[in-house]
């Protein structure tokens, strides 16, 4: 068995036989174009979009009919909507994301790849500001306070977020590192080498998103001051992020504080830091009412 790094083994230390057991998984590299209607190609990566927006309507739909949502005036027309700032938000912020938080350099050089949405590459980071930026848009028009809005929407992002992760991983997009051989789902990516890796999108989607989906979901179900679902998580998907990273291939990495993190890591940093902020807040000014 190899030596153990502190992210996984040494890759210098495994043997042939680890590197090509028979039994190893191998990514199954799918055709990222789903369908093809005559000049028309419906990609799985769009596809992933599209479930994402579908669950955030059924999901909402279930929300308002929760006593406290309803009792708020949330009706079902405000989904719709919402929806429609919020693809702008998650479409324009992800993209932007990607291009200035991970690859400036490859996308000034090849500017046009900026609008091939269709081949993956979007940050969830840049998503994120961009759906707090098209919140507050819709929360202008309609009257509403931002931040119930954004405790209205927080238990439906998850699950959207993990069907993202989903079309990553069919696009063999951010491989894991590498894993040690005797995992029993470490696999390799053909895409990348023949050394087994951590199916990173997978992780992500099980933690980053179902995880969290199911502690926000209980955790709105009673009413709760304001912020505070929107507050806890925002906290919990930094940790959740930080803890994932570790198991992805990290498109860069800094120093800081003489301790290597990832980009990832970096941009979940503010985030752990914003959501604790604003969770304390709430619970303080719950106290101050008292």
């Amino acid at each position: 068995m190899g030596v153990l790094g502190p992210f996984g083994p040494d890759r210098r230390t495994l043997t042939r036989h680890q590197r090509e057991r028979a039994d190893m998984l191998i990514h199954p590299m799918p055709n990222p174009v789903l369908l093809k209607l005559g000049p028309l190609s419906i990609h799985w990566y769009g596809m992933m979009y599209l479930l994402a927006f579908a669950q955030f309507i059924l999901l909402g739909r279930r929300r308002i009919r929760q006593p406290h949502i309803a009792a708020a005036g949330w009706k079902n027309q405000d989904l719709d909507d919402m929806l429609f700032y919020g693809v702008l938000g998650v479409v324009l912020g992800g993209r932007l994301g990607e291009v200035l938080f991970y690859h400036p350099v490859h996308y000034l050089s090849h500017p046009l790849e900026i609008f091939a949405v269709w081949k993956g590459g979007m940050s969830f980071h840049g998503g994120f500001i961009g759906v707090v930026i098209g919140m507050w848009l819709w929360s202008r028009k309609t009257g509403r306070k931002l931040f119930d809005t954004l405790d209205f929407i927080g238990p439906m992002v998850p699950l959207g977020y993990a069907f993202g992760r989903i079309g990553n991983f069919i696009n063999a997009e951010l491989p894991g590192r590498i894993a040690d051989a005797s995992l029993p789902w470490a696999m390799i990516w053909p895409n990348v080498d023949r050394m087994p890796r951590h199916p990173s999108p997978l992780y992500q989607a099980l933690v980053d998103g179902l995880l969290l989906f199911i502690i926000l979901w209980l955790f709105a179900r009673k009413p709760r001051p304001r912020m505070a679902v929107c507050g806890l998580g925002v906290m919990l998907y930094g940790c959740a992020r930080f803890f994932t990273e570790y198991f992805r291939t990290p498109d860069y990495e800094v120093a800081f504080a003489g301790i290597t993190i990832s980009a990832g890591q970096m941009l979940s940093l503010p985030m752990i830091a914003v959501g604790a902020t604003l969770l304390w807040l709430a619970y303080r000014k719950l106290k101050t009412k008292q």
